[in-house]
């Protein structure tokens, strides 16, 4: 556990290996906060009536670790109490049932970070270039664009 009152913390991890929603929980945990608020998105097996059997992400790195601490900031505007916020976004192949992403924020009220954690997520994935493509049973596979994309409908990736 987290016992630190320190300077709040904003941390960032892209990786290729399977999401720890404890390692995220404790990450933000803080003796001041009386709130963590988290959420996790996961690989669903189906879309659109297709059978999906797993989601494949790809991403530009520095430019998605930039524009995650650009929204950090960004909620630490809107929301001075934050304390501590974490973002682990995997990348790679990631099974159904598996996180692709795990967003938690702590603040001395619940409030507050529920709100930045809904921000956090809808920012990212308007904002952040992080692909995802998702492969089905039988239909072969498709990129897939957020619809809160910025650049969506530009042709991008």
């Amino acid at each position: 556990m987290n016992d630190r009152d320190g300077d709040p913390q904003d941390i960032v991890k892209l990786t290729h290996d399977k999401l720890s929603a404890d390692a995220v929980s404790e990450a933000v945990v803080c003796q001041s906060c009386g709130a963590v608020s988290m959420f996790i998105g996961t690989t669903r097996n189906n879309f659109e009536g297709k059978k999906v059997v797993q989601l494949e992400y790809e991403a530009y790195v520095p430019m998605a670790e930039s524009q995650l601490k650009k929204i950090f900031r960004d909620i630490r505007d809107r929301w001075p109490t934050v304390r501590h916020i974490c973002v682990h976004h995997r990348l790679g192949v990631v099974p159904v049932t598996e996180a692709s992403v795990i967003i938690g924020v702590s603040s001395p009220h619940r409030r507050e970070s529920l709100e930045a954690v809904a921000y956090c997520i809808e920012a990212l994935k308007a904002n952040v270039p992080i692909w995802k493509k998702e492969v089905y049973e039988t239909e072969g596979s498709a990129w897939k664009e957020n619809k809160e994309c910025l650049w969506a409908g530009s042709g991008q990736k």
